[in-house]
């Protein structure tokens, strides 16, 4: 693999037999890099209005948006500042800030009375930037549709019902993140890391659009690439969670952000994680189970490898690692 294919979710729902497993058959053949480039039906007037609702944020005084922190979420929602997440391998934070935000469920519900701190709700500062809770869980609902979708893809090419993922994704901590990555005064040639090379946690993320180029990939042989899908088509990259799931048939898709001297100025991204019930047991299903790759992961909660890599990436509030 040398570069990242594009399927099509509309011809795996809507196609033919035929056209169904061309989408399969592509997808996993992408996600050998973790990543893949797939058509959607998302909005683009949706996509417009929410960048220009986080440019209204992240351009506000740095006094002005850490009023919309929240305090012991350990990075899972609200605003986190400059130079906090650190990629798992690295002792060097991340040039990045950050607004997160997330689903709620009812009060009543057993997943919200055993793990409270998973389900906060969308706590976003409508006081800064008025209306943008409506559109930031518009936006929330209609990329976790894709996403929950686009899993039904995978669950066909590991050899499961197509619905596998549907029940451990429904109320499912997914999270939705905005990221700016401040400009940098670069001289000719030189790059700056704005994030550094990891792996996301969860089954996979989806990142509709970015307003500059950055986003890098590395590939089995080692080189990183540009991540830079077509036209009308959004990135889709693997997690840790589908990694361990898939027995690693699936890697999680190693990337990281680089500013480049040809492009300057800031860029903004917006990425959703898309995470199972933190209950779901996460064990290896046995159709990725051969002689030739026999079992590499113990169950393990979701919940808890989620802890363990919130730690790992320095979001823990009171356990800080660098």
């Amino acid at each position: 693999m040398s570069e990242i294919l594009e399927v099509d979710l509309l011809a795996f729902e809507t196609g033919s037999d035929q056209q169904r497993k061309a989408v399969v058959d592509g997808t996993m053949q992408s996600l050998k890099s973790g990543f893949v480039f797939t058509k959607h039906d998302l909005s683009e007037d949706l996509l417009d209005t929410t960048y220009g609702m986080l440019e209204q944020f992240f351009t506000l005084d740095a006094e002005v948006k850490q009023t919309a922190t929240i305090p012991n979420s350990n990075g899972q929602a609200g605003y986190t500042g400059l130079l906090v997440e650190t990629a798992a391998v690295s002792e060097s934070p991340d040039w990045k800030e950050m607004l997160n935000w997330g689903a709620d469920i009812p009060d009543g519900h057993p997943l919200k009375k055993k793990y409270p701190s998973r389900y906060q709700g969308p706590q976003l500062p409508d006081n800064l930037v008025p209306g943008m809770t409506e559109t930031f869980v518009q936006f929330y609902n209609r990329v976790l549709d894709i996403q929950r979708r686009f899993l039904r893809i995978i669950a066909v090419g590991i050899g499961c019902h197509e619905t596998f993922f549907d029940n451990m994704t429904t109320n499912g901590t997914t999270l939705t993140r905005a990221i700016h990555y401040p400009a940098m005064d670069l001289s000719p040639g030189e790059e700056h890391i704005w994030a550094g090379e990891h792996d996301d946690i969860n089954l996979i993320t989806a990142l509709p659009r970015a307003t500059a180029k950055g986003l890098q990939v590395r590939m089995e042989d080692g080189s990183w690439i540009d991540a830079i899908p077509p036209q009308g088509s959004m990135i889709m990259n693997t997690g840790i969670m589908l990694e361990h799931i898939t027995n690693g048939l699936i890697p999680g898709g190693w990337h990281r952000v680089i500013a480049d001297p040809e492009e300057p100025g800031e860029r903004y991204s917006v990425v959703q994680f898309c995470h199972p019930t933190p209950w779901t047991i996460l064990n290896p299903v046995t159709s990725c189970i051969t002689p030739e790759n026999p079992q590499r992961f113990a169950p393990i909660e979701a919940g808890d490898q989620l802890d363990q890599v919130l730690y790992e990436i320095n979001l823990v509030e009171d356990g800080r690692r660098v």
